[in-house]
C-alpha cells in the first residue's frame, strides 16, 4: 500500500451504511469549502445520503428549544449550512444511465492522496446492455484557491459506440440532514437558504440564495467543460440549473468533463455575485493540471512541517498521515472561520466550535503551522465583544466568557449543565494564546490582540470565584468530563485558571511599555490593581488533593460519590448519555473523557510525578473513554509515567478510530480534534516534547513495536526535525539559527545535528 494514499477497493459494501461512512471518509475540504463524497450520480431509492456542501463559518440561526425559559437560557442557536449540490453529475450512455447498483461493476476502487490533496474513484462497468467504459472521477477542494472545488470525469469507452450525454447539476434547493434521535446533528429539517435567482452568464450558472434569519447571503458558480462537445443546453427550474451536454464516442476513445464550482459568501465579500464571478474568472485563467500541480507544491510544504512517519508499521503510519491530512482541510484560513468537532466533513454537532480548537487541535499548528494558529486566535478576537456579553448574560459584572459551542460568537449550547458550565474554556483559549506566544515570540500579534483576550477572560475568574479561608475557590462550574457537572473547585478549571491568572500577570509585565499594549489597555481600562487581584488568586488558589490517596479529586465532591465497576456495564449500553439519565450519571465516580489526567499532560508542573502517577492509575478505571478526546490525553499520560505499553495501546485504537469507525458515527464527520490529539500523542507522548517559558523540551521513547519514528516541529522561526531509533536519537536544524533545547532533562545547543543516547 502507498502510504501516501488511502484505498477502499472493489469489495467494498454498497450498503446504505458504508456508503455514508465513506462521504465522510472521502471528503474534499479545504478550511473554507467542504464537499461529502456523494456519488456524483447518486444512490438507489430509498436511500439516505448526507449531500452536503459546507462554507467555514458561514451560518443561520435556528430555534433552541427550552422545556422552562428560565432567565439566560439559549433560545437561539446557530447551524452550519448546506449551501449548495454541485456534486450531482449523470452520465448516459444512448438510453442507459451509470449507476454502481445497475449493471456490473467489473472493479472499483476510491482512494484519497494526501499527496496531491485529491480523492478519486475509478469503476469499471458494464452497462445491463453490455456497454463496457472505464471511469475516472478525481475531485480536489483548492488550497490555492480556497473558493475552489473542481470534479474531473475521464470516461474511456471499451466497447462502446454513440452519443454520451452528460447532465451536470447545480441544486440551489437544499436541506441540511437531521436525525431527531441523535443529539450530535440537528433536530429538525427546515430550509436555512432561499434562494433568490439562477442565472446563466457567459456559460456558467450562478445561484444566490440568502438564509433565513442571519441575513447572510451565498453565491455558488458552476461551469462544465467538456471535451467534444457537440450541443449543450441550459434549463433553468425553480432556482436549479441543469446543463445538457452531448459528446461522441468511438470505442477506445477518452472524453473528459471539467466542473468548476466556485462559492462566496457576505461573511467575506460585499459583492458574493460580483466575487463569485472572479473567482471563476481565476480558476479558469489556469489549466487544471496547473491547479492540481499548485495543489501538490501547498501540500509539500505543509508535510516540510508537520511530516510524522512511524518506522516499523506502515498500517499505522498511513493513519497517522490521514489524520494530518483531515487537519489542514479542515481548519480556517481566515478569521471568519475555525474549525469544527468534525471539521468540514459533515453536520455533526451543527458545526458549532468548542474547546476542541484550542486544546487538542490548535497545539499541532502552533508547533507546525504558527500561521494558522495566530488565525484561529484572531476568530476569537473578533468575538471577544460577544464573549462580554456572554458573561454579562450569566450574571458577571466584568470580563468575558466565551460560549461553549458557537459558529459567530453567540452561546448554542441548550443544556447548561454540561455545556455553558465549562468556564474552562476561557483558561483554554488562554493557555492556547500563551503557547503560540512561546512557539512564535510573535509579541506584536499578543500586545494587539491575544492579550486583550487574556485580561478580559482573567477578568471573569475574579467574579466566578471567591476567597474563602484564604483559598480561591469556583464554585459551581463544569471541567472537561462531562458526566460530571455543576461542581465546586474542579481540578482542571482551577489549575488553568491559576495558570491564566499567573500569565496575565507575566504579559502585563512584559509588554506593559509596549505601544500597542498601552492603548489595548486603555481601551479595557485595565488597572495596576487588577494584576495585583490576579497574582493574589493564582497564589491562593485551591486545587483539591487527597492526602489518603495521594491524587487530585477532580473536584470536591467526587471521591464522596459511589463508584460504578465500568465493567459490569453491557457493551450496548455505551456510550452512557444515550442510555442513562444525567442525572444518574452525576452520582456516580463514572468519567466520560480524562479531566485531572488532562490536567496533568498541559499543566504538569503543578503537580509531582507520583500524583500524576496516582491520579492515573485512579481515573483510568472509571473513565469510559464514551469521548473521542479520551484515549490520545491518556497515551500521553501513560508515557510521561512510564506505562509504555499502555500509552500504545491508548494511542493505537485513537489513531484508527475513523478509518475503522471505532465509535459508530464517522458518518455525521470526522473526529478532528482526536485527530490533533493523535499528533500529541507521539509528539508530545511518545516524544516527551514540551513547550515551556524556558525553552524546547524532549523525553523520546520508542514503543516496542516500532523500529523509529519521525516528527518535525516549528519553533521561534526555525525547523527541528527529530528521529528516534532503538538506541539513539537525533536532533537536525533544518533551517534558522542554533538553538537550545533540553533533552531529558539536560540542555544542549543544537547547531546542526545533535545525537543523543536513548534513556
Amino acid at each position: 500500500m502507498d502510504k501516501n494514499v488511502i484505498y477502499v477497493s472493489s469489495d467494498i459494501k454498497l450498503d446504505n451504511d458504508s456508503l455514508l461512512l465513506n462521504e465522510s471518509l472521502f471528503h474534499n475540504a479545504n478550511g473554507y469549502i467542504g464537499v461529502r463524497s456523494a456519488f456524483e450520480e447518486g444512490y438507489p431509492q430509498g436511500y439516505s445520503s448526507v449531500r452536503g456542501q459546507y462554507i467555514n463559518g458561514f451560518y443561520d440561526f435556528s430555534q433552541a428549544k427550552q422545556a422552562e425559559n428560565l432567565y439566560g437560557l439559549v433560545q437561539e442557536k446557530q447551524t452550519m449550512l448546506n449551501v449548495a449540490d454541485t456534486q450531482t453529475i449523470l452520465i448516459h450512455f444512448d438510453n442507459e444511465v451509470f449507476s454502481m447498483f445497475e449493471g456490473t461493476v467489473i472493479k472499483s476502487r476510491r482512494w484519497v492522496d494526501m499527496e496531491k490533496g485529491t480523492t478519486g474513484r475509478h469503476v469499471v462497468w458494464r452497462s445491463p446492455q453490455g456497454k463496457e467504459v472505464d471511469i475516472t472521477i478525481i475531485r480536489m477542494a483548492s488550497f490555492h484557491q480556497l473558493s475552489l472545488f473542481t470534479i474531473e470525469i475521464l470516461i474511456k469507452s471499451i466497447n462502446f459506440t454513440g452519443d454520451v450525454m452528460i447532465e451536470s447539476y447545480h441544486n440551489g434547493k437544499v436541506t441540511n440532514y437531521f436525525d431527531p434521535a441523535d443529539p450530535r446533528t440537528a433536530d429538525e429539517g427546515f430550509h436555512y437558504l432561499q434562494p433568490n435567482s439562477c442565472n446563466i452568464k457567459y456559460g456558467a450558472s450562478y445561484i444566490t440564495a440568502k438564509t433565513s434569519k442571519s441575513n447572510l447571503e451565498v453565491c455558488s458558480c458552476v461551469k462544465n467543460l467538456l471535451s467534444g462537445e457537440s450541443e449543450r443546453q441550459f434549463i433553468v427550474d425553480d432556482n436549479n440549473a441543469l446543463c445538457q451536454m452531448v459528446t461522441s464516442m468511438q470505442s477506445g476513445e477518452t472524453a473528459k468533463l471539467i466542473k468548476y464550482c466556485v462559492f462566496a459568501d457576505s461573511l467575506r465579500v460585499s459583492d458574493v455575485s460580483a466575487h463569485a464571478a472572479a473567482q471563476m474568472k481565476q480558476a479558469l485563467s489556469v489549466s487544471l493540471s496547473e491547479l492540481y500541480q499548485l495543489q501538490a507544491d501547498y501540500l509539500s510544504e505543509y508535510w516540510a512541517n508537520c511530516r510524522v512517519e512511524i518506522e516499523g508499521d506502515d498500517e499505522l503510519n498511513t493513519a497517522l498521515k490521514y489524520n494530518l491530512f483531515q487537519m489542514i482541510q479542515s481548519v480556517s484560513k481566515d478569521e471568519h472561520g475555525n474549525i469544527g468537532p468534525k471539521g468540514l466533513s459533515g453536520e455533526g454537532y451543527e458545526g458549532q466550535y468548542f474547546w476542541d480548537s484550542e486544546m487538542y487541535i490548535q497545539p499541532f499548528f502552533t508547533v507546525t503551522n504558527a500561521s494558522i494558529s495566530k488565525k484561529l486566535i484572531s476568530n476569537r478576537y473578533e468575538t471577544l465583544e460577544m464573549a462580554k456579553e456572554n458573561a454579562c448574560r450569566l450574571g458577571h459584572k466584568k470580563g468575558a466568557l466565551y460560549p461553549w459551542r458557537t459558529i459567530m460568537g453567540k452561546e448554542c449550547s441548550g443544556y447548561f449543565p454540561a455545556g455553558s458550565a465549562q468556564y474552562h474554556i476561557n483558561g483554554d483559549i488562554a493557555h492556547s494564546i500563551v503557547k503560540y506566544y512561546l512557539a512564535t515570540k510573535d509579541v506584536d500579534f499578543i500586545a494587539s490582540e491575544g492579550a486583550e483576550i487574556i485580561f478580559e477572560t482573567a477578568r471573569l475568574w475574579m467574579d466566578a470565584g471567591n476567597f474563602y479561608k484564604g483559598a480561591f475557590h469556583i464554585n459551581d462550574v463544569t471541567g472537561p468530563d462531562e458526566y460530571t457537572c455543576l461542581v465546586n473547585n474542579n481540578y482542571y478549571t482551577n489549575a488553568i485558571a491559576q495558570y491564566h491568572l499567573q500569565w496575565a500577570a507575566k504579559l502585563y509585565y512584559s509588554l506593559r511599555k509596549l505601544p500597542a499594549f498601552k492603548r489595548m489597555q486603555k481601551k479595557i481600562q485595565l488597572r495596576n490593581e487588577e494584576i495585583s487581584e490576579f497574582k493574589k488568586a493564582a497564589a491562593k488558589m485551591y486545587l483539591p488533593y487527597d492526602e489518603k490517596l495521594k491524587i487530585n479529586p477532580q473536584d470536591d465532591s467526587f471521591l464522596q460519590k459511589k463508584q460504578w465497576d465500568i465493567a459490569t456495564i453491557p457493551k450496548r449500553n455505551f456510550p452512557l448519555l444515550l442510555h442513562y439519565h444525567p442525572l444518574h450519571l452525576y452520582r456516580y465516580q463514572v468519567c466520560k473523557q480524562p479531566d485531572t489526567v488532562l490536567a496533568h499532560f498541559i499543566l504538569e508542573d503543578a503537580q509531582s510525578l507520583e500524583t500524576m502517577r496516582n491520579s492515573f492509575n485512579y481515573y483510568e478505571k472509571c473513565t469510559t473513554h464514551d469521548s473521542s478526546l479520551s484515549g490520545c490525553i491518556f497515551s500521553i499520560v501513560a508515557a510521561k509515567i512510564g506505562q509504555r505499553d499502555k500509552a500504545f495501546r491508548y494511542f493505537g485504537s485513537s489513531t484508527k478510530l475513523d478509518l475503522l469507525d471505532l465509535h459508530r458515527n464517522t458518518k455525521d464527520g470526522i473526529h478532528t480534534a482526536n485527530m490533533g490529539g493523535n499528533y500529541m500523542a507521539i509528539v508530545y507522548g511518545f516524544g516527551g516534547f514540551r513547550l515551556k517559558e524556558s525553552g524546547i523540551c524532549f523525553a523520546p521513547m520508542l514503543p516496542k513495536r516500532w523500529t523509529g519514528y519521525r516528527f518535525s516541529i516549528c519553533y521561534d522561526e526555525r525547523r527541528i526535525a527529530i528521529h528516534v531509533g532503538k538506541e539513539k536519537c537525533k536532533f537536525y536544524l533544518e533551517n534558522g539559527k542554533a538553538v537550545s533545547l533540553t533533552v531529558y532533562g539536560k540542555e544542549h545547543l543544537l547547531e546542526s545535528k545533535l545525537t543523543i543516547k536513548m534513556a
